[in-house]
């Protein structure tokens, strides 16, 4: 039995972050179902014109770009109401922007630079949705955080990020709960490793050159569209018994990514030989 075709016309989506990696994933397909859609960016943005292209195929209704650190309070203020001088709702909202110093040595544990992380990184949700609240009277539909494995894994220089983004989670947990009498599903989806710009700014090309040859085929590596399709999947009605939950979407790869794993494929490459 094939699925319905997913048809988000006349819904509303805010993406913060949606100009970029993840974001624009993301952006891409909710664009595809019709959306229309509000990105927002800071510290420069992707090639507007490009990004319109790509969201306005197929008929897709042109999407708004707007300015906006996530972190400060009268940027929030102003972008809610440009917002509501083209709708009267948000339907979706996709908190997805995430910022932290990199971290090598414990010297550069600095109170003042997690404050300002989880400014960015885990705030914002509670921040943007009692925005939306006294904006527009309503709720989203649909709250999507996005998080990472960071939280129970280890990469490096990843201290900062990966305690925000575990507060992240924590918050959407409680959030689900209050947010459930509105009406609204409430969820993280956690990625695994995504090859974007951002990715191979922190950690350098080169490791995914290292996953192939520890044998992690590049299928197995996650793709702007695989967290596109993902999102969209959690807007698309489909889930709705889906709530409070965290998604975890990595092909299954840190599950495999242990001792044992490695053990086994030691002992294939000996019956090779």
């Amino acid at each position: 039995m094939p699925l319905p075709t997913i048809n988000l016309s006349n819904r509303q989506a805010l993406i913060t972050g949606g100009t970029q990696g993840i974001g624009r994933g993301i952006a891409r397909h909710l664009a595809q179902a019709n959306a229309q859609l509000y990105l927002t960016y800071k510290w420069g943005s992707a090639n507007n014109d490009e990004l319109i292209q790509e969201c306005c195929r197929n008929g897709a209704p042109s999407p708004h770009i707007l300015e906006a650190d996530v972190a400060e309070p009268e940027d929030t203020r102003g972008l809610m109401q440009a917002i509501a001088e083209h709708t009267d709702a948000i339907d979706i909202f996709i908190s997805n922007v995430a910022f932290a110093p990199r971290i090598e040595h414990l010297a550069d544990y600095k109170k003042k630079s997690f404050f300002r992380a989880i400014e960015y990184s885990s705030w914002p949700i509670i921040a943007y949705l009692q925005a939306i609240e006294r904006q527009f009277g309503r709720y989203p539909r649909y709250v999507i955080a996005i998080s990472s494995d960071g939280p129970s894994h280890y990469y490096r220089g990843y201290d900062f990020v990966a305690a925000t983004k575990a507060l992240l989670e924590h918050f959407t947990r409680y959030l689900s709960i209050h947010l459930l009498p509105h009406g609204t599903c409430t969820n993280v989806v956690r990625f695994g490793t995504v090859q974007t710009d951002s990715f191979n700014t922190i950690f350098g090309k080169e490791f995914f050159d290292f996953a192939k040859k520890e044998g992690l085929d590049k299928e197995q590596i996650l793709t702007t569209d695989d967290c596109g399709r993902a999102v969209l999947a959690l807007c698309s009605g489909l889930l709705d018994s889906l709530n409070g939950q965290t998604v975890t979407l990595d092909y299954g790869v840190t599950f495999r990514d242990n001792l044992m794993m490695r053990y086994i494929d030691s002992k294939k490459e000996e019956s090779n030989d």
